[in-house]
């Protein structure tokens, strides 16, 4: 990994300096809110609520908020937001996957194309983009002082699909068994800091320098927007 960086990996830290900040909860609970009032209150049947609350638990997210995230959702009359997915290119064609959430969505979608023209991409047609991605399970593990060693005990767990990241060791399952699997490692012994789904690249366009800052200020741009959840994008930042 020397020398090379993944949008995962840079949202990751940008997502902790976020959490310091506060900005992360809206988000976070606007993600419970629409997992509750597409599938439910109980975590234990519905698992995109059961996502939504663990990752607001890793961010260290105060319990009532996420009591009242929920309440929103299956709320009599509900909450009127609608999630949404964009898919566009950046700069040299880096394909990016935008996942939102919002209660208007003819101005999300207005502010997007925006945000994709100033950044120097282009907002794309549904499912112009979403074909070199792939809908998988993502566990982030610490690495330890031994990454080498850490994924063979990984492997020995059953764990087939990982890598070593910057900031830890990523494991990739299919999305029916995260819940599952994330059980499983933490019953070995492993620490999982986080357990999500992802749209991931099936290739990334490597790029350095003014291209890979164009880039990047365009993926943070996408994600600072107040109704954008997540942001993917096929990309590897390559360091001069």
């Amino acid at each position: 990994m020397s020398g090379h960086s993944k949008w995962s990996t840079i949202k990751r830290a940008k997502e902790a300096n976020d959490a310091k900040k506060g900005a992360l909860f809206t988000k976070l609970a606007r993600a419970i809110t629409i997992a509750a009032k597409g599938g439910g209150a109980d975590p234990d049947m519905n698992m995109k609520l059961r996502f939504a609350v663990e990752k607001a638990r890793q961010s260290n997210m105060p319990k009532e908020n996420i009591e009242r995230a929920i309440e929103k959702g299956v709320g009599e009359g509900g909450v009127q937001m609608q999630e949404m997915v964009y898919e566009g290119y950046g700069p040299l064609g880096v394909p990016i996957v935008v996942e939102a959430a919002t209660d208007n969505k003819n101005r999300t979608a207005q502010e997007i194309k925006n945000l994709f023209e100033r950044g120097g991409g282009a907002l794309g047609a549904p499912g112009s983009v979403s074909f070199q991605f792939e809908r998988t399970g993502q566990l982030v593990l610490e690495k330890g002082d031994d990454p080498e060693g850490r994924m063979l005990e990984l492997i020995d767990l059953g764990a087939e699909d990982l890598e070593e990241a910057e900031d830890g060791i990523e494991v990739y399952t299919q999305p029916t068994e995260l819940f599952s699997t994330k059980q499983k490692l933490e019953g070995g012994g492993m620490r999982v800091k986080s357990a999500e789904l992802i749209y991931r690249p099936k290739t990334n366009i490597e790029v350095r320098g003014e291209g890979a800052n164009r880039i990047v200020k365009l993926l943070e741009n996408l994600d600072d927007h107040d109704d954008v959840q997540k942001v993917w994008a096929g990309v590897g930042i390559l360091n001069q």
